[in-house]
């Protein structure tokens, strides 16, 4: 297991203990600390994929973290610049 894998479930350990406590506070604490830790929030996102199973609420959960990945990364915006040669042809 690599070190990264083992550093995101430790930091789901601490800011979420049991997958039963998957609430959006949670997942927001979990994916900020990851963040600030300088892990790729996306990373974290694809680990709760992985484990979505083990979620009361997987889809739910999956659906937040995704969110909130799209609201504090550049994830969901395009690039600056990408098709601006296209632009009024």
């Amino acid at each position: 297991m690599s070190s990264r894998i083992e550093t995101i479930e430790a930091i789901w350990r601490r800011q979420c203990g049991t997958w039963e406590k998957s609430d959006a506070a949670c997942i927001q604490s979990f994916l900020a600390e990851c963040l600030h830790r300088h892990l790729d929030p996306q990373d974290a996102l694809n680990w709760l994929v992985e484990h979505r199973t083990a979620l009361p609420d997987g889809d739910a959960v999956v659906s937040e973290a995704l969110r909130w990945v799209n609201e504090h990364t550049s994830t969901g915006s395009p690039v600056s610049g990408i098709g601006a040669e296209r632009e009024g042809v």
